[in-house]
């Protein structure tokens, strides 16, 4: 064999064997999307049965809370492995080459007196059933794919704040519904104090009809406790829920309503940080980057592919050619350009619109918390310190016996109602604090 021939057959195979081999034309910046997926996802790499969730102290804070359902909340690690496996099709759409390697082998039963290696044929070439793309195609949809992936990242971002807003709106509730609770009980112990005082007075010679009255509002009382708790524990299990615990695990309320948090009192400032940081608009965004690519995409079909190959046979001869596939199916592709173009325009003007509600919904939310917090700086500031005062007189003409406990208990009573105002009024302001960081997709403690 002559040693020209050797080493042509030998680079023909060496070809093969790389192109077999196979590589990816995965598009700049996949590299810094597989880091940020794999950064998020470290509580999750483990298996289920081997993760380790923090213990919760017995009646834990709204942190407690949310660093547990950020490791057990199965909707939040769904989110992230939609993510990854739209990582993963990014090596999927940018590998190269995008078909198989074809290998073919014939034996020529001709007479003569060749020898049995010049009457073989071996051919090399791509899989005929699947054309080789240009790569230019390749690395179009590669880029589509990374658009895509960096979509589902931004998704999983924004669920994770949905998540945090949905543990906070539980932890509150739980912790608005304790303190209606030690309220109620106050309320109900009053109002079997006011029986027994209606009891005494009937004795003493009053109708029935106060302590008739009377009875009722203590049987309502208690009645309104009862409610009270099982709502308590209705809450409770959908917190344990968000937590990944069974629902009757033990979950105590928080002592006394949480302290509000910090948050800047420059609305023009919250408007203009919340702008750029929403992960739901950013994905809208990626999703139209990714109808840009694909209309790049399907404008590219009109190029023709290319399906080199080459063989030998025996000693005798090698052959080298290539076979271009050219596009005839024009209306087809020119209708998937169109069809890209209104994909893309769709994806523009579902981001446009969006932005716009989030915007509105955002000042919309705002706007409920700033009135929240004048209603309870109201209600304390202003309110209260004169409720105080008309029970304090009350009270030092009861002991005088100035005044008669019926009218005394009116002004326990309205004290008890002016706090859970108050309570109402603070929780709701945590809850539409809560809300504003699911729609800006911040933290505020990082504003304030």
């Amino acid at each position: 064999m002559a040693p020209t021939t050797l080493a042509r057959r030998r680079a023909l195979l060496a070809l093969a064997a790389a192109v077999a081999g196979g590589c990816t034309l995965a598009p700049r910046g996949t590299r810094d999307e597989r880091l940020r997926l794999a950064d998020a996802g470290r509580a999750w790499d483990a298996p289920v049965a081997a993760r380790v969730l923090p213990e919760l102290p017995a009646a834990p804070d709204w942190r407690d809370c949310l660093r547990r359902a950020f490791l057990a909340n199965g909707d939040l690690e769904a989110a992230w492995r939609a993510w990854q496996a739209a990582v993963a099709r990014i090596d999927v759409a940018s590998a190269y080459p995008n078909t198989n390697l074809a290998v073919g082998y014939e034996y020529a039963f001709s007479g003569g007196s060749l020898k049995a290696w010049d009457r073989s044929t071996v051919s090399v070439g791509f899989d005929p059933m699947q054309n080789l793309s240009f790569p230019t195609k390749v690395l179009a949809a590669g880029r589509v794919a990374l658009a895509e992936a960096r979509a589902e990242g931004e998704r999983f971002l924004a669920m994770k704040f949905d998540l945090q807003r949905r543990v906070l709106d539980a932890w509150l509730a739980h912790a608005l519904t304790a303190e209606k609770l030690r309220l109620q009980r106050e309320t109900l112990a009053l109002a079997r104090l006011g029986a027994q005082s209606a009891a005494g007075r009937v004795e003493a010679g009053a109708t029935g009809r106060e302590l008739f009255e009377a009875e009722v509002e203590a049987a309502l009382a208690e009645d309104a406790l009862a409610r009270l708790e099982a709502e308590l524990r209705g809450e409770r299990a959908a917190l344990n829920g968000l937590l990944g615990r069974a629902p009757e695990a033990p979950l105590a309320p928080p002592a006394a309503l949480p302290a509000p948090r910090p948050l800047p009192a420059d609305d023009a400032r919250l408007l203009a940080t919340a702008a750029a940081a929403s992960p739901d608009l950013a994905a809208l965004a990626h999703a139209a980057t990714a109808r840009e690519h694909a209309l790049d995409f399907a404008k590219q079909q009109l190029i023709p592919d290319f399906n080199p190959f080459g063989g030998f046979t025996g000693s005798l001869e090698q052959v080298a050619g290539i076979m271009a596939s050219l596009p005839i199916r024009v209306p087809m592709i020119l209708g998937a350009v169109r069809e890209s173009r209104a994909l893309l325009a769709r994806a523009e003007a579902t981001a446009r619109q969006a932005r716009l509600d989030r915007d509105a919904a955002f000042v919309a939310t705002l706007a409920a918390l700033r009135d929240a917090e004048r209603q309870a700086a109201l209600v304390r500031d202003r309110v209260l310190p004169a409720a105080e005062r008309t029970l304090a007189s009350a009270r030092g003409a009861y002991t005088a016996g100035g005044l008669g406990y019926p009218e005394l208990a009116a002004a326990e009573r309205l004290m008890l109602e002016l706090r859970g105002l108050l309570a109402e009024a603070r929780i709701a302001r945590e809850r539409r604090l809560a809300e504003l960081e699911a729609l800006a997709g911040l933290d505020v403690e990082t504003l304030a």
